[in-house]
């Protein structure tokens, strides 16, 4: 059964950030828990949030990792509950956007997170009890600040999902203007990110037309800004196109993601220094070939609908397009490349096969079609 939900409440232009005194009381939040780490502290993003709230009483935790991991949720829920807050506010790129949503659950459920991972069965044991999120986002990439998901690296090493309509958060501010300063190998990367979640949540199978419509407009927009944001960081234009379209992505994949997610979040397990967007990057045009095929994608023919919002002749010319925009953005050539190694992919295979993107490709991948996929994004 088809099942369609949009529920957050989105403040987008430049100088939203200004709006965070007035989101708080409008949620509730009077002594919040700031998440974020220590690039966006170092890049002075961190000072205009706490610019924006002028006399309120808030505690911060600023070591959030690029891969947030369940450690570090352990030691931003210490804080949050020594300090006696009552929300968080989350200012960063997806890391400290998840890690927040992490601890809304720590601080509020019993257990390890594991529980509550969707591969454990742990969705439906997230409640109306979590604490209320303001999520304001410093990169144009995940769009965690619209979504219901979270991903985190739980203590026994797996890079596991979880997703529940609690965690969407309460607010999301969304100011171009914070993603002024951000260099161009981020800008690249999380805008591959972007475009891989429009993408994927356009061919993934589920009927979901508005999530359709807005997946294939946040990829146009993705597809024409990201190399003017890349070369010219300044470039307001295109900065606000990119955070539209990494919003609209994450408003998107409620349908489902794909073969791209389930293979980036288990090879950023088995290595948390990879960058996702990247991974992402990477394996596009591997996925894009294998679900070519798909009886969904063709009944619907999704990859010329792409490629017509790509300014491509066919969905044919996708994959290789991808490849050459990689090129001209600076990233990797392939996995190779990243320090990948073909002794770590029967670990990845293993955690895609059991990650919850897994299942919401339009053709459900064997190992030897992931196989296939590592070895061809190589």
């Amino acid at each position: 059964m088809a099942f369609i939900n949009y529920v957050t409440q989105i403040q987008i232009d430049f100088g939203a950030i200004q709006l965070l005194a007035q989101e708080c009381a409008r949620v509730g939040i009077e002594r919040p828990l700031i998440v974020t780490d220590a690039g966006v502290k170092a890049a002075g993003v961190l000072q205009k949030a706490l610019e924006a709230l002028p006399g309120m009483k808030l505690a911060i935790f600023d070591q959030t990792p690029s891969n947030p991991t369940e450690a570090a949720v352990r030691a931003a829920s210490a804080i949050y509950l020594a300090e006696h807050c009552d929300g968080l506010i989350a200012v960063g790129g997806g890391s400290s956007i998840d890690c927040a949503k992490c601890v809304a659950i720590a601080v509020s459920h019993e257990g390890p997170m594991k529980t509550y991972a969707t591969i454990e069965g742990g969705s439906l044991k997230i409640t109306d009890r979590v604490a209320p999120i303001i999520a304001v986002p410093t990169t144009s990439g995940t769009g965690s600040e619209v979504a219901r998901g979270a991903i985190l690296i739980v203590d026994d090493g797996r890079k596991l999902g979880f997703h529940s309509w609690f965690l969407v958060p309460k607010a999301a501010i969304c100011d171009p203007e914070l993603t002024l300063g951000l260099p161009p190998g981020l800008t690249a990367a999380t805008g591959m990110d972007a475009i891989a979640h429009c993408m994927e949540t356009f061919m993934a199978p589920p009927f979901n037309p508005p999530a359709d419509g807005i997946g294939l407009d946040g990829l146009q927009r993705a597809w024409a800004h990201i190399e003017r944001a890349t070369k010219n960081g300044q470039d307001r234009e295109a900065r606000m196109n990119l955070m539209s379209a990494s919003m609209q992505g994450a408003m998107a994949f409620q349908k489902g993601l794909g073969c791209v997610h389930s293979l980036s979040h288990s090879l950023g397990g088995v290595n948390p220094r990879l960058h996702h967007g990247t991974l992402n990057a990477m394996f596009l045009p591997a996925v894009l070939r294998f679900n070519a095929s798909a009886e969904s994608v063709q009944k619907e023919n999704r990859l010329n609908r792409m490629a017509q919002a790509m300014g491509l002749q066919s969905g044919s010319d996708i994959p290789q397009a991808i490849v050459d925009m990689n090129a001209r953005l600076g990233l990797p050539h392939g996995l190779a490349a990243m320090g990948v190694n073909a002794s770590q992919f029967d670990a990845v295979i293993r955690g895609a096969m059991a990650d919850h993107c897994h299942q919401t490709n339009p053709r459900i991948a064997s190992p030897e079609d992931y196989l296939d996929m590592l070895q061809t994004s190589m």
